[in-house]
């Protein structure tokens, strides 16, 4: 029987989003994005890796879980899948990063991810770079 644990989160775009790097991809609750910030694709989000649920954090722990990121700005979406794992600690109060790599940190909440930011579809990051542009995160934690 599979478990499943879905979170949503709410964000929105900024002038300075260039979705440039090569292995990761940020969503952070801070409202400012210098043009440093390669990975980050959305800001102003009202949940960082510490929010995210009890029962989210438990199945992203588990060796053998999946997660999904669905990035949905009005009727266009981009998926990003990759793996959970037991050393996700999940208490990151204002960043989720998803990784390429097998990094940990405080703010991941996927490693071996299939895409990063500079993977996004290029229409997609340019409504991302609106401020007004308002962007709905689902996050699927999942074990078979």
């Amino acid at each position: 029987m599979t478990k499943k644990a879905t979170e949503t989160i709410h964000a929105r775009g900024h002038p300075n989003v260039s979705a440039t790097h090569r292995t990761t991809l940020e969503i952070t609750t801070r409202n400012e994005l210098t043009i440093r910030g390669d990975c980050i694709v959305a800001v102003c989000a009202d949940k960082g890796a510490e929010q995210l649920s009890e029962p989210f954090k438990e199945l992203a722990r588990k060796e053998n879980s999946t997660i999904t990121m669905i990035l949905k700005v009005n009727d266009q979406t981009e998926t990003i899948r990759g793996q959970g794992s037991p050393h996700l600690t999940l208490t990151h109060p204002h960043d989720i990063v998803a990784r390429k790599s097998t990094y940990h940190s405080d703010r991941t909440i996927m490693i071996k991810a299939d895409k990063a930011a500079m993977d996004l579809n290029r229409k997609l990051v340019q409504k991302l770079k609106d401020p007004q542009t308002k962007v709905e995160i689902t996050l699927i934690a999942e074990i078979p």
